[in-house]
């Protein structure tokens, strides 16, 4: 399904910025500063899922995502064969694409895991609003830095026994792209497969399969088809601060 220009949604009509996960980059933002992106007239677009955002070198659009989850593949050693990538998985809030701000031919795989809702913005437009705005462009700087250390913390702990990056990178993905429940003690994570979570942390698919097992028989989550339903975080975070 080609992604859709959401023409009731322009950014005029989308609300509630402030409410986007903890760190992001909209949740950074305030309401003055949210007006200035309103009236650039940027308008939504609506990608399915598994569908790709251009965010090759003959694109020229950075996205902010509104709603969904995209998993990102960077390989640092050139693509192709075996080569080993680098996964991450971002969610409302976050800006992607980030890099072609410095660099335009930049490149990153970006696959959305869930129905996506993204605002594309053009390279130069969104350099020339980050240089007149210098509180926007402060936003997106502690954006960027406070997800830089949250990807240490989930993603490089590689010394750490399996049951504890799980339980980590579960715990993460509840707090930034979880949706809660219509009960209030669940969390729900849709988009990642057990095979995703497994590439994000490079460990084997089957010591994946183990740890969810685990959480799964002591009742802290359920792993449906790419959905994971987490009844408790607290035990989560519990057991990846384990040492």
């Amino acid at each position: 399904m080609p992604s859709t220009v959401d023409d009731a949604r322009s950014i005029d009509l989308l609300l509630g910025h402030e409410d986007k996960p903890e760190g992001s980059f909209l949740q950074r933002l305030s309401a003055a500063e949210w007006r200035v992106l309103m009236e650039a007239k940027l308008r939504s677009r609506t990608f399915a899922r598994d569908e790709r955002l251009r965010v090759g070198p003959d694109d020229r659009n950075v996205y902010i995502i509104w709603e969904g989850v995209v998993r990102q593949d960077r390989f640092p050693l050139g693509e192709g064969g075996s080569a080993p990538a680098l996964t991450r998985f971002r969610g409302g809030g976050q800006l992607v694409g980030e890099a072609k701000l410095i660099a335009p031919c930049s490149a990153v795989l970006t696959t959305c895991l869930t129905r996506t809702v993204v605002i594309p913005c053009r390279v130069r437009h969104f350099n020339a609003l980050l240089a007149r705005w210098p509180k926007i462009q402060l936003a997106l700087l502690c954006s960027l830095e406070d997800r830089s250390r949250s990807d240490e913390r989930v993603y490089a702990m590689t010394t750490r026994p399996p049951l504890e990056r799980v339980s980590g990178l579960l715990a993460h993905l509840a707090d930034t792209v979880g949706v809660p429940g219509p009960r209030t003690d669940c969390t729900t994570i849709a988009g990642p497969s057990q095979k995703d979570i497994a590439a994000a942390l490079q460990l084997a698919t089957s010591t994946t399969e183990s740890a969810i097992r685990t959480l799964r028989y002591h009742g802290i989550i359920e792993a449906r088809y790419r959905q994971f339903v987490i009844h408790d975080v607290d035990a989560l975070r519990h057991l990846a601060a384990r040492h």
